[in-house]
């Protein structure tokens, strides 16, 4: 029985398998799961773009709708506040920032809107975002700030005046313009409006398409079955291996069972 695999290490080695096979089939499902949110929030998208039938500014704060998107449109004033800087943002393959002031609607709570993306220099001194002057009517697409992931929440005043952050906390943001509350979505201003700075609708800037994401999860399928074919193959290996070590030698077999000519030669032995 010693040369034969223990049940033990097939076992542990069968739980590692699983394991392993789990964690990649949880990993895939996790993309699947990311991809169809992703398309159904682009489809969302596309039918407020094709309809564009501007709603209340005011629907910015509703936290039922935090995670949607609205065509919204109102008047009111930017606030003498300082513009915020979002670090880390990308625009045809260069590095810069998007510019953010906070809006006073006429109706409705306080909604930072998107100006649009401006280009860092090398040494990335930071641009100066003047306040819009006097009324303004504003429009576009009310969407959720862009995810900050792990990234700090930190709203970092600048020597310019402007605040730098690398994302966007609206309880940090009440709290530093010492308001009761800011809306929880960003009003990214129609393309069309001669305010603000270069920008799109686009809503998956510097973030995964649903494409990639079904691509990482056919890998992570892949692994699961080649780590379920490799562990079947390693069982059946060594199973072949001990059952070809442990065939009885033709001198150990009982002498009934040899054949003829094999009992004549050990009968004829000294």
């Amino acid at each position: 029985m010693s040369g034969r695999p223990s049940l033990r290490s097939l076992l542990l080695g069968w739980l590692l398998a699983v394991a392993t096979i789990a964690l990649f089939c949880t990993l895939g499902a996790w993309q699947l799961g990311r991809m169809q949110a992703k398309r159904a929030m682009l489809d969302q998208v596309r039918g407020v773009l094709e309809s564009r039938a501007p709603r209340s500014l005011a629907l910015a704060a509703d936290p039922a709708r935090a995670r949607d998107y609205d065509w919204a449109a109102g008047t009111g004033t930017f606030a003498d506040q300082p513009a915020v800087l979002l670090d880390n943002q990308q625009r045809e393959g260069r590095a810069g920032v998007r510019a953010y002031r906070l809006f006073l609607p006429a109706r409705g709570r306080p909604l930072l809107v998107e100006l649009g993306w401006l280009p860092l220099p090398p040494d990335r001194r930071l641009p100066d975002v003047p306040r819009p002057a006097g009324q303004r009517r504003v429009e576009g697409l009310l969407l959720p700030p862009p995810s900050g992931g792990l990234a700090s929440r930190a709203l970092v005043p600048q020597s310019s005046g402007v605040l730098l952050a690398t994302a966007i906390d609206r309880d940090r943001l009440a709290e530093t313009f010492r308001l009761p509350a800011v809306a929880p979505r960003v009003l990214r201003l129609d393309p069309r409006q001669p305010l603000g700075y270069a920008r799109d609708l686009d809503v998956l800037p510097n973030t995964l398409p649903p494409e990639r994401h079904l691509g990482y999860a056919v890998q992570w399928f892949g692994l699961a079955l080649a780590v379920l074919a490799t562990a079947l193959l390693l069982s059946f290996r060594k199973r072949r291996h001990g059952d070809r070590k442990h065939e009885r030698r033709p001198e150990d077999r009982n002498p009934d069972q040899r054949k003829p000519e094999e009992r004549k030669h050990d009968e004829s032995r000294p």
